[in-house]
Protein backbone atom coordinates (compact mmCIF):
# COMPACT_ATOMS: atom_id res chain seq x y z
CA UNK A 1 0.00 0.00 0.00
CA UNK A 2 1.38 3.56 -0.57
CA UNK A 3 -0.11 6.58 1.16
CA UNK A 4 -0.38 9.86 -0.98
CA UNK A 5 -0.82 11.87 1.64
CA UNK A 6 1.49 11.93 4.84
CA UNK A 7 -0.61 10.45 7.87
CA UNK A 8 0.55 8.11 10.83
CA UNK A 9 -0.01 4.57 11.31
CA UNK A 10 -2.30 4.50 14.46
CA UNK A 11 -4.32 1.52 13.68
CA UNK A 12 -3.78 -1.23 16.16
CA UNK A 13 -6.92 -2.19 17.20
CA UNK A 14 -7.77 -3.92 13.94
CA UNK A 15 -10.60 -1.64 13.43
CA UNK A 16 -14.08 -2.35 12.48
CA UNK A 17 -15.84 0.95 11.61
CA UNK A 18 -18.06 0.49 14.31
CA UNK A 19 -16.92 3.90 16.74
CA UNK A 20 -17.83 6.03 13.24
CA UNK A 21 -21.22 6.73 14.18
CA UNK A 22 -23.05 6.71 11.25
CA UNK A 23 -22.58 3.74 9.05
CA UNK A 24 -19.88 5.07 6.14
CA UNK A 25 -20.79 4.20 2.65
CA UNK A 26 -18.40 2.90 0.23
CA UNK A 27 -19.09 2.52 -3.62
CA UNK A 28 -16.60 0.09 -5.11
CA UNK A 29 -15.90 0.60 -8.98
CA UNK A 30 -14.11 -2.47 -10.43
CA UNK A 31 -14.82 -4.56 -13.61
CA UNK A 32 -13.78 -7.46 -12.01
CA UNK A 33 -17.01 -8.96 -10.11
CA UNK A 34 -14.50 -11.96 -7.88
CA UNK A 35 -12.69 -8.64 -6.50
CA UNK A 36 -15.99 -6.65 -5.95
CA UNK A 37 -17.59 -9.45 -4.63
CA UNK A 38 -14.78 -10.43 -1.74
CA UNK A 39 -14.05 -6.51 -1.22
CA UNK A 40 -18.12 -6.48 -0.46
CA UNK A 41 -18.11 -9.45 2.27
CA UNK A 42 -15.22 -7.83 3.83
CA UNK A 43 -16.51 -4.32 3.79
CA UNK A 44 -19.37 -5.01 5.48
CA UNK A 45 -17.99 -7.09 7.89
CA UNK A 46 -16.06 -4.32 8.94
CA UNK A 47 -19.27 -2.47 8.94
CA UNK A 48 -19.50 -0.68 5.96
CA UNK A 49 -21.99 -0.06 3.71
CA UNK A 50 -21.21 -1.16 -0.08
CA UNK A 51 -22.45 0.33 -3.30
CA UNK A 52 -21.09 -1.49 -6.66
CA UNK A 53 -20.27 -0.23 -10.14
CA UNK A 54 -18.50 -2.15 -12.75
CA UNK A 55 -17.36 0.17 -15.01
CA UNK A 56 -16.53 3.97 -15.68
CA UNK A 57 -19.85 5.25 -16.82
CA UNK A 58 -21.71 3.42 -13.94
CA UNK A 59 -19.12 4.40 -11.37
CA UNK A 60 -19.64 7.86 -12.07
CA UNK A 61 -23.59 7.39 -11.99
CA UNK A 62 -23.84 6.14 -8.77
CA UNK A 63 -21.43 8.50 -6.81
CA UNK A 64 -23.74 11.02 -7.95
CA UNK A 65 -26.55 9.08 -7.32
CA UNK A 66 -25.64 7.89 -3.88
CA UNK A 67 -22.97 10.05 -2.61
CA UNK A 68 -20.89 7.53 -0.86
CA UNK A 69 -18.31 8.63 1.89
CA UNK A 70 -15.42 6.93 0.15
CA UNK A 71 -14.70 5.58 -3.41
CA UNK A 72 -12.64 2.47 -4.33
CA UNK A 73 -11.02 3.02 -8.08
CA UNK A 74 -9.66 0.74 -10.42
CA UNK A 75 -7.68 1.84 -13.20
CA UNK A 76 -8.35 -0.21 -15.95
CA UNK A 77 -12.26 -0.71 -16.73
CA UNK A 78 -14.31 -0.66 -19.57
CA UNK A 79 -16.34 2.96 -20.36
CA UNK A 80 -14.06 4.77 -18.64
CA UNK A 81 -10.63 4.66 -16.59
CA UNK A 82 -9.92 4.72 -13.23
CA UNK A 83 -8.19 8.42 -14.04
CA UNK A 84 -10.72 9.77 -16.33
CA UNK A 85 -13.48 8.65 -13.37
CA UNK A 86 -11.74 10.49 -11.01
CA UNK A 87 -11.09 13.42 -12.58
CA UNK A 88 -14.83 13.98 -13.31
CA UNK A 89 -15.82 12.83 -9.91
CA UNK A 90 -12.86 15.52 -8.97
CA UNK A 91 -15.12 18.44 -11.17
CA UNK A 92 -18.00 17.92 -9.71
CA UNK A 93 -19.63 19.84 -6.88
CA UNK A 94 -21.23 16.87 -5.83
CA UNK A 95 -18.80 14.14 -5.80
CA UNK A 96 -15.28 16.54 -5.52
CA UNK A 97 -14.40 16.00 -2.20
CA UNK A 98 -15.09 12.11 -1.76
CA UNK A 99 -11.69 10.67 -1.11
CA UNK A 100 -10.42 8.52 -3.77
CA UNK A 101 -8.37 5.21 -3.02
CA UNK A 102 -7.22 3.46 -6.05
CA UNK A 103 -7.40 -0.45 -6.01
CA UNK A 104 -5.29 -1.51 -9.31
CA UNK A 105 -3.65 -3.94 -10.56
CA UNK A 106 -2.25 -1.76 -13.39
CA UNK A 107 1.12 -2.07 -14.50
CA UNK A 108 1.84 1.20 -15.93
CA UNK A 109 4.79 3.05 -14.61
CA UNK A 110 3.10 6.17 -14.05
CA UNK A 111 -0.05 5.41 -12.44
CA UNK A 112 0.73 6.24 -9.23
CA UNK A 113 2.36 9.69 -9.67
CA UNK A 114 -1.28 10.36 -11.94
CA UNK A 115 -2.83 9.21 -8.90
CA UNK A 116 -1.35 11.60 -6.54
CA UNK A 117 -2.09 14.28 -9.31
CA UNK A 118 -5.66 13.40 -9.13
CA UNK A 119 -5.73 14.07 -4.91
CA UNK A 120 -6.44 9.85 -4.45
CA UNK A 121 -5.60 9.14 -0.67
CA UNK A 122 -3.93 5.78 -0.91
CA UNK A 123 -2.55 3.77 -4.46
CA UNK A 124 -3.27 -0.13 -3.26
CA UNK A 125 -2.00 -2.82 -5.48
CA UNK A 126 -3.66 -5.60 -6.38
CA UNK A 127 -3.33 -8.27 -5.23
CA UNK A 128 -3.78 -6.42 -2.54
CA UNK A 129 -3.32 -7.14 1.50
CA UNK A 130 -7.12 -7.15 3.02
CA UNK A 131 -5.83 -5.51 6.56
CA UNK A 132 -3.90 -2.73 5.09
CA UNK A 133 -6.60 -1.82 2.37
CA UNK A 134 -8.95 -2.01 5.62
CA UNK A 135 -6.39 0.55 7.32
CA UNK A 136 -6.46 3.04 3.86
CA UNK A 137 -10.03 3.39 4.25
CA UNK A 138 -10.19 4.28 7.78
CA UNK A 139 -7.46 6.22 7.53
CA UNK A 140 -8.84 8.22 4.68
CA UNK A 141 -12.37 8.43 5.94
CA UNK A 142 -10.71 9.87 9.04
CA UNK A 143 -9.45 12.90 7.40
CA UNK A 144 -13.09 13.74 6.26
CA UNK A 145 -13.40 14.51 10.07
CA UNK A 146 -13.96 17.78 10.82
CA UNK A 147 -12.50 18.43 14.72
CA UNK A 148 -14.53 21.58 15.30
Amino acid sequence: MKEIEGADNKRADGGNGEDMGQTKRILIVDDERDIVKALTIRLRRAGYEVISAFDGAQGIFMAHKERPDLIILDIRMPAGNGFSIAEKLKESANTGAIPVIFLTGSPEKNSEEKATALGARFYVKKPYDPEELLDAIERALEKEVDPS
